[in-house]
C-alpha cells in the first residue's frame, strides 16, 4: 500500500466522512470514495488495506478536524460561574454542529462499531478519553459536583446535538440554546 501522500491521504479520509454521511456504511466503498475526493480509480485501495482500516481510520479523522480551538480550551479552563459553562457548552454544540458531515459520519460509525471489534474498541478509547479530559477540566471550574455530572452533561448535549442535526425542526437554534442552559443549571446544583 502506497502512504507517502499524507494531504492525500487526509483528502481520501475527508471524501470517506462525506460519503458515509450521505450514503451510509454500505455506502462507503473504495469506489465512492475515490469519485467523492476527485482522484483515480484505485487510488484509495493504495492507501487502505481494507473497509475495516478505512472505518478505523476515518474515526481517527473525525477526531483530527474537531479538536477545538485554543480560545475555546482556555475558557473551558479554571473557574467558571454557570453563565460561562453554559457558554462554553454552547460553542461544544455550535462546533459539533458546523461540521455537520462529521457528526452524520460518527453516527454511522459508532453503528457499524457494533460489528466491527477494532472500531469499537477505537471509539470506546476516544470517547473515555474525552469524558477523561472533560471531567479533569470540570474539577478546575470550581463548580459543585463530579463526574456524574459531567457524564450527564454529556449524555444531554449530545443528544441535542442528535437531534439539531437528524431533525433540525424538532428544536429550533434558540430552544436549543435555551435547552443547553436548563442542563447545565439543572446538573450542577447552586
Amino acid at each position: 500500500m502506497v502512504r507517502t501522500n499524507p494531504e492525500r491521504r487526509q483528502a481520501l479520509l475527508d471524501a470517506s466522512i462525506e460519503v458515509l454521511a450521505r450514503e451510509g456504511a454500505r455506502g462507503l466503498t473504495f469506489r465512492a470514495v475515490d469519485k467523492e475526493a476527485a482522484v483515480p480509480a484505485g487510488t484509495a485501495s493504495n492507501y487502505f488495506a481494507n473497509r475495516d482500516e478505512l472505518f478505523v481510520q476515518v474515526g481517527h479523522r473525525y477526531y483530527e478536524r474537531l479538536v477545538p480551538s485554543e480560545e475555546a480550551m482556555r475558557k473551558s479552563r479554571g473557574p467558571q460561574t454557570r453563565a460561562s459553562l453554559t457558554e462554553v457548552m454552547t460553542e461544544v454544540i455550535a462546533r459539533v454542529a458546523g461540521f455537520r458531515t462529521g457528526y452524520l459520519a460518527l453516527l454511522e460509525l459508532r453503528l457499524e462499531a457494533t460489528r466491527r471489534p477494532e472500531l469499537q474498541a477505537l471509539l470506546t478509547e476516544r470517547v473515555r478519553a474525552d469524558l477523561d479530559f472533560n471531567i479533569g477540566n470540570y474539577h478546575g471550574t470550581g463548580q459543585p459536583g463530579d463526574e456524574d455530572t459531567v457524564v450527564l452533561l454529556y449524555l444531554a448535549l449530545n443528544w441535542l446535538i442528535v437531534e439539531r442535526l437528524t431533525l433540525p425542526g424538532v428544536f429550533t437554534e434558540e430552544r436549543a440554546g435555551e435547552l443547553v442552559r436548563m442542563v447545565v443549571e439543572r446538573a450542577i446544583p447552586d
